[in-house]
């Protein structure tokens, strides 16, 4: 994938994540990137258990990339406390 997809799918995975675990206080620009962290997380989650990779702009990485950024968010919450 290029540069250009991963920005676009982790803005839609950041989003989509953040409206699943609403964090407060974080704007575009972590949202982009707990997006791409969360797609790269879960890419390497899903390809370690076999379940598949991201390997495009498609749903099935759009889901391993939002639960990524969900799993991303959480520990950022964690942390935060």
């Amino acid at each position: 994938m290029g540069i250009l997809s991963w920005v676009i799918l982790g803005l839609i995975a950041g989003l989509l994540a953040k409206f699943v675990m609403p964090i407060g206080g974080v704007g575009i620009i972590k949202t982009i990137i707990l997006g791409i962290a969360g797609a790269l997380i879960g890419g390497y989650i899903s390809t370690f258990f076999g379940w598949g990779s991201v390997t495009g702009f498609n749903l099935p990485s759009l889901i391993i990339a939002v639960v990524g950024a969900i799993i991303l968010i959480y520990a950022y919450r964690l942390l935060r406390k």
